[in-house]
């Protein structure tokens, strides 16, 4: 992914709010009105297209993926992450050198200022948002920082709050994934080669502290996607190499990571993304080389079981996976299409597999699907 992104270079780490102005150009954005989309309702999907410069968005019903109004949007730049507010008022979405904000209405189209409103000047690989609403995370690839910003809940601005900075020696870093902890307490990061790196939180405050750094072992090359239970007690990497696949840690006081016995457990060529199911019982994997998705029971000490059937067949590049807001059903995007977006439902006999319930195309397969983000 990291060769799709434009290099963008400056000499200080800036993080500046813009205003929301408004904009002319593509139909259909228009400026957030204050008091935000607030859409509570509804399971939906948005996918950020890089090939084609758009977000499509979709509604998640029984079997089926339907199209939002107006969908899918031209965003005017390259899309390289996205994320939905807990509240599913908004969406952020992140291109060279800005992060976005879209209004997600109640119908689950999205509006903004003509190309999006820019609320940061700031170049990141990834996105994740505190279970609280109160803080965006940014993973910036020009500088060895963490970026955070304070979110405003009615107009979805954006407040620069800290470039916390991290130390990776003698590894290259390669920024993959930002992972916010479902407590709140503690922030990962996927750096590649670099390995991960621990940040703890102060929920009240915002005050970011960097915790600990984990290095590549023998025969690992890359770290590239974080999962974490919703007790927040384990951490799942996405790791390549040929000592890879998905590494398990326990995670204990102030962040502290301990692997667990049998790790990492053996997944497909280059596992990209991690993502539990709503239960906490099964784990899958986006394993971005072969288009597959790993399935994995969890058992005790999370120690990870295959699936019956899988490696279970993806889109080709699959890499960006996630859940839907009725629990009924796991998205895959796939950066080489064919298809675009699939959506699977868990079998009802058999413990975790997954049958295809639906595909669909995000405009003109293949789209260069980036990243998946749904509503909570």
């Amino acid at each position: 992914m990291m060769e799709r992104r434009r290099a963008w270079r400056r000499n200080a780490i800036v993080t500046v709010f813009l205003p929301l102005l408004t904009l002319t150009g593509c139909s259909g954005f228009f400026v957030p009105e204050p008091g935000g989309g607030g859409s509570t309702t509804g399971s939906r999907v948005y996918v950020a297209n890089a090939g084609t410069q758009n977000l499509a968005g979709f509604n998640i019903g029984t079997n089926t993926l339907t199209a939002v109004p107006n969908s899918p949007l031209s965003l005017g730049y390259t899309p390289v992450a996205a994320v939905v507010t807990p509240d599913n008022a908004f969406v952020y979405v992140a291109g060279p050198g800005a992060i976005y904000v879209y209004t997600i209405n109640s119908d689950g189209s999205v509006t903004g200022a003509s190309g999006g409103a820019a609320v940061a000047i700031v170049n990141v690989t990834s996105l994740d948002v505190s279970p609280d609403g109160q803080w965006l995370f940014g993973l910036d690839n020009t500088a060895q920082v963490l970026d955070e910003f304070q979110i405003n809940k009615t107009t979805g601005a954006l407040s620069s709050v800290a470039a916390v900075p991290y130390s990776v020696q003698n590894a290259i870093v390669v920024q993959k994934m930002v992972k916010v902890s479902p407590l709140g307490n503690l922030v990962f990061i996927a750096l590649g080669t670099g390995g991960d790196v621990v940040f703890t939180l102060n929920t009240s405050t915002g005050a970011v502290v960097n915790s600990q750094q984990l290095s590549l072992g023998s025969n690992q090359t890359s770290d590239n996607g974080l999962g974490i239970d919703s007790t927040g007690s384990y951490l799942y990497i996405a790791r390549s190499g040929q000592n890879g696949g998905v590494a398990v840690y326990t995670i204990g006081s102030g962040g502290v990571l301990n692997p667990i016995s049998g790790s990492p457990f053996a997944s497909g060529n280059q596992p990209t993304s991690i993502v539990l199911d709503p239960t906490g019982k099964y784990l899958y994997v986006a394993n971005k080389g072969d288009g597959t998705i790993s399935g994995y029971a969890i058992g005790t000490g999370s120690a990870l079981t295959t699936l019956s059937g899988s490696p279970y067949a993806g889109g080709t590049q699959v890499l960006s996976l996630g859940t839907d807001k009725s629990k009924k059903y796991l998205l895959a995007g796939a950066f080489g299409g064919g298809p675009d977006l699939s959506m699977y439902s868990f079998d009802a006999t058999v413990g975790g597999k997954l049958n295809l319930a639906t595909s669909t195309a995000t405009g003109t397969d293949p789209t260069g699907v980036i990243e998946i983000a749904l509503t909570h």
